[in-house]
């Protein structure tokens, strides 16, 4: 169910910053996407995006990152650069404390209309389904396209692309609620987080917005399209 709430990974050797996305071309006629932590463009991104500049930030540059960056060093690239941020399954890979880091770039490399859009483990669910079905820590929770994940992997990290690439990048870190999440996109400094309906088994998915999102934003998203308050 769709919801809204108001406001009132490190690499095994260090690796450098990109100049920013003001050095890569992007094409002023189309809107912009940056990918956070997205590794290739091989992984799909939504069907809302279709037609946008699709810009990919990574901290490991083996897979064609355009951008080679830590994510919680992306107030060091140019601001209001991008009308979107895509983030999935890559905030839990950062401790608490450098969340808020994370966001605060997000917020900076948005333009003033610009949004992100966060998918992480929906960890209450997977304790829920823990308690109720009686599990084990290495049970399998659900198949994915590369394989078993088991209750573990979903806390702690998927632990077989921890074991084969030898990086501690690819650990979980934190977790979130539905409720943490947005109080956690609220703090950075957006305007409004909206819970959406989720792309996948135990996941949150939720929007962002600099400021209250537009007709055009809410229509592309599927967000409710009248304003809070409308007819009360």
């Amino acid at each position: 169910m769709l919801g809204k709430l108001l406001k009132g990974r490190a690499p095994a050797a260090p690796l450098q910053p990109s100049p920013g996305p003001a050095t890569v071309a992007i094409d002023p006629a189309r809107p912009a996407v940056l990918n956070v932590g997205g590794s290739s463009k091989k992984v799909g991104i939504p069907d809302h995006y279709a037609g946008w500049t699709h810009l990919v930030l990574d901290i490991d540059p083996r897979r064609g990152a355009e951008i080679v960056c830590d994510a919680r060093a992306l107030t060091t690239l140019a601001p209001g650069v991008f009308d979107a941020v895509y983030c999935s399954h890559n905030l839990e890979h950062y401790f608490r404390h450098d969340v808020p880091k994370v966001l605060a770039g997000f917020v900076h490399v948005l333009k003033d209309a610009g949004f992100a859009e966060i998918r992480v483990p929906d960890m209450p669910a997977v304790f829920r389904k823990l308690l109720d079905d009686g599990m084990d820590l290495e049970d399998v929770l659900y198949t994915s396209p590369a394989g078993p994940i088991r209750v573990l992997d979903v806390i702690y990290g998927w632990g077989p692309e921890i074991e084969k690439s030898g990086n501690d990048f690819f650990a979980h870190k934190t977790g979130f609620s539905q409720n943490s999440l947005c109080e956690v996109l609220l703090a950075a400094g957006f305007a409004e987080a909206w819970n959406a309906p989720p792309y996948g088994e135990y996941e949150l998915r939720a929007f962002a917005f600099k400021r209250p999102p537009t007709p055009a934003q809410r229509k592309l998203l599927r967000l409710p399209l009248d304003p809070p308050g409308a007819g009360v």
